[in-house]
């Protein structure tokens, strides 16, 4: 008999055969935690993180929603998932290398493919994005977006390898981190994302048609330059300022006899 044609009370098969074949009894056919992942994250992507309920997932996925708990006990475990499921594409690409976290030509090369990758993400899933930066995180010194354990010890050891004393490195990190996070979330915001719950995912349609710019002469004539989409390019621009701050520290830790290190 097939699976999904085995109409045997569940309760009973578990006295009988054991709580294991209950449930495979009641699992549904290709079901699993990843699948249910990987739906939430299109799901998202689609809709919004404020219309994921998992009455909605489930139906999205063809179960009901009880058919979910058997993975994901909650919302917030299905949330928790979602944001390490994203974070860790970090680790892998086509081929299945360690595309962003594996020290190729040096540390600057390798903060420069993390950054990009990481942005990767914000861009391939803006509406994600917020929840990776908000999550709060099972050791609590990690810091959002790089919200990898993996991560950080390839960071702190890529630095620590290069020359970085133990308090340079931490200190990069910090800024590092606190550089990705600011621009990345002012970028999937611009793109319509939903930060807050209580944002309108489009913005407000009618402000501009309220908006008096004629008691600011200077605002309204730079408004045209004001809203072009210079994003790359300050991407860029701030990732370069951001490496030369970090030699800078790097040369200050090398040349001092305590490992003190420079405030960033």
């Amino acid at each position: 008999m097939a699976q999904g044609d085995d109409q045997r009370d569940p309760d009973l098969v578990a006295v009988t055969e054991g709580s294991d074949a209950a449930a495979r009894l009641t699992r549904p056919a290709g079901l699993d935690r990843e699948r249910i992942l990987a739906a939430a994250i299109e799901f998202i992507d689609a809709h919004g993180l404020a219309a994921l309920t998992m009455r909605r997932l489930g139906a999205q996925l063809g179960v009901e929603a009880m058919a979910l708990y058997r993975y994901v006990p909650g919302r917030e475990d299905l949330l928790d998932g979602v944001v390490d499921r994203v974070v860790e594409t970090l680790f892998d690409d086509e081929d299945g290398d360690d595309l962003y976290i594996e020290v190729h030509s040096g540390w600057q090369d390798y903060l420069v493919r993390l950054a990009h990758g990481v942005r990767r993400i914000a861009l391939d899933h803006p509406a994600v994005f917020p929840l990776v930066a908000s999550r709060p995180p099972a050791a609590p010194w990690v810091r959002p977006p790089l919200r990898s354990l993996r991560i950080v010890e390839s960071f702190l050891s890529t630095l620590r390898a290069s020359g970085f004393s133990d308090q340079a490195a931490v200190a990069a990190y910090r800024a590092y981190s606190s550089f990705l996070l600011g621009h990345l979330l002012l970028e999937v915001t611009q793109t319509g994302a939903q930060v807050s719950l209580l944002d309108l995912p489009e913005g407000d349609p009618d402000a501009r048609a309220r908006t008096d710019l004629s008691s600011f002469p200077t605002l309204a004539r730079t408004e045209p330059l004001l809203s072009q989409n210079k994003s790359a390019a300050e991407f860029e621009d701030a990732l370069e300022n951001l490496l030369d701050r970090l030699a800078q520290v790097l040369h200050e830790a090398k040349g001092s006899d305590d490992g003190a290190v420079l405030e960033l």
